[in-house]
């Protein structure tokens, strides 16, 4: 498959049956033209399983947090290792975001080369050299804007010695990370030492950008604990971003970013306060799955958030879990009725994620025709290649029949499939986005 996608660009990748979802002996199509073949995933002619992207929903998620981010003046870098599609990271930034989020040095690249310049690498990426590998990148990306989260002196120091001397590199943002249950400063004075190792080596190319924070690491199953251990990061998070102005003054701009897809309210409704006197600081969120939503472990978050509050727009407050609709979907064929009220379907450990949760039946199709939803079935395990459904009765379920299914985390499923097909409200295939998880 590799050799499909080296050094083309985006719509000129040419595409054949090695890729879920193209059509079994079809001749090589470009990406491009895969829009105007009015493939179906339920018609026989795909092969499956493949994923798909609702657009209607993707748009309406695109529209509602673009709503909500303006309403609360704030401003949001989508976190691109969900889909790692620069098609749909740019359609974000062409919808209002204020730039990308991505999670390590290889997906930098993947975002530069596609003209997204203004990036956040919302993590730690190891010692010197990482530092030199990503010196190396961004000699080749003098335009770009980059924020770099650390959490330690010996980040700093490997860094500054990677950007000592260089002319050739751009700006280079470092942003003191705070955090609770994996990276980060867990007090204000680990966070201060970072700081001062920083203002020890800034120069013109090289110094603070501002601080941050990801409060989703902290969260239990305890929503009462969860909320608490958030309470408390954040806290953590305002007394060092008092502690970093008191140091730099008030005319340093500063970004302050935190806020994934299932607490950001909790974020906003913790720092925005904060925030607000100060003309020279900006909040930025980085939710990323929040576009696709899903049928698991979003939908649980999204109905937590409407428990705390519900999403509140310009005084208005919405329902988040009704207002946010899953957009992705997964297509799998039923292969065997082995006995009484079992199913196995297509689908498996290498098609589809679990690790929040396993997929959910959501309608039945039959001979290109769609004939109900099955909501009462549901999958009881995975194989590799084989998903296990428990028909709870439903017992006219065929073999070729083709069924629907609903997943749980995008960020871990998408991660197996080179193509994305989206579909119109008719389930009908009208783009096709190329993902680059390497």
């Amino acid at each position: 498959m590799s050799d499909l996608f080296l050094s083309t660009p985006g719509d000129a990748l040419l595409l054949d049956d090695r890729i879920r979802g193209f059509p079994a002996g079809h001749p090589p199509l470009p990406l491009a033209d895969i829009a105007a073949r009015g493939w179906k995933p339920y018609d026989g002619e795909m092969s499956l399983p493949l994923i798909s992207l609702d657009r209607a929903a993707f748009a309406a998620n695109t529209d509602l947090m673009m709503r909500y981010v303006k309403a609360h003046n704030i401003e949001i870098a989508p976190h691109a290792k969900t889909p790692m599609s620069t098609d749909l990271a740019k359609s974000l930034v062409a919808a209002g975001a204020w730039g990308t989020t991505v999670a390590d040095i290889r997906q930098a690249s993947v975002m530069l080369k596609a003209g997204l310049k203004r990036l956040i690498l919302a993590n730690e990426i190891g010692g010197p050299a990482a530092a030199r590998r990503l010196a190396a990148l961004l000699a080749r990306h003098p335009e770009a804007e980059i924020s770099i989260f650390v959490d330690s002196p010996e980040l700093v120091a490997a860094l500054a010695s990677a950007w000592k001397g260089r002319t050739d590199l751009p700006v280079l943002g470092l942003l003191v990370e705070t955090g609770a249950a994996r990276a980060g400063a867990r007090s204000k004075a680990a966070a201060e030492a970072i700081l001062d190792a920083v203002l020890a080596v800034e120069t013109e190319t090289f110094g603070l950008a501002g601080i941050a924070s990801y409060e989703g690491a902290a969260a239990t199953t305890d929503p009462a604990e969860t909320a608490t251990r958030i309470a408390n990061l954040m806290q953590l998070t305002a007394d060092f971003y008092a502690a970093v102005r008191a140091r730099v003054g008030v005319e340093r701009k500063l970004l302050v970013t935190a806020g994934g897809s299932v607490f950001f309210d909790m974020v906003v409704k913790a720092l925005k306060p904060i925030l607000d006197g100060d003309a020279n600081a900006q909040l930025v969120l980085r939710s990323g799955a929040i576009f696709f939503h899903d049928h698991g472990v979003y939908e649980r978050g999204l109905s937590g958030l409407d428990a705390r509050h519900g999403l509140e727009i310009a005084g208005v407050v919405e329902s988040a879990s009704k207002g946010f609709k899953p957009a992705l979907r997964l297509w799998a064929e039923v292969l065997s009725r082995p006995e009484p009220g079992t199913a196995i379907c297509g689908m498996g450990l290498r098609d589809v994620a679990m690790d929040q949760g396993l997929p959910r039946p959501l309608a039945l199709y039959r001979e290109g025709r769609s004939l109900r939803s099955i909501g009462a079935v549901t999958v009881t395990r995975l194989n590799d290649q084989h998903a296990f459904v428990d028909l709870a009765g439903d017992e006219a379920v065929r073999i070729g029949d083709v069924i629907e299914f609903g997943i749980s985390h995008p960020c871990t499923c998408l991660d197996r499939y080179a193509v994305l097909y989206g579909l119109d409200a008719g389930d009908v295939v009208t783009a096709a986005f190329a993902t680059s998880f390497g």
